[in-house]
């Protein structure tokens, strides 16, 4: 192995990443390679059961009405303070 390629392939592994190639590759290579590792990660991909989709779906319609409660008292708790700062129209002003 001469000098320079054992530069070139530590500087490539210490970050992570091969070595550059001398040449690049062709526009239609890169989309087919681009569309081989779609399908690569898309294979990869599990789909929940019924029951773990039920409970994911339960769980996000609890998590937005806990938050829909939160911020309808903040929204109520502002408007209030605002409007008992600026002398905006209160109950007793009516």
């Amino acid at each position: 192995m001469s000098e320079a390629q054992v530069s070139e392939t530590t500087a490539g592994s210490s970050k992570g990443r091969p070595a550059k190639k001398a040449a690049k590759a062709g526009l239609f290579a890169r989309i087919a390679l681009f569309v081989r590792q779609i399908i690569g990660e898309l294979k990869k991909v599990v789909t929940p059961t019924r029951k773990e989709l039920v409970r994911y779906t339960l769980v996000v319609l609890v998590f937005v009405a806990i938050m829909m409660v939160i911020v309808s008292i903040l929204d109520i708790g502002f408007g209030t303070a605002v409007s008992w700062v600026f002398g905006g129209v209160g109950p007793s002003d009516r």
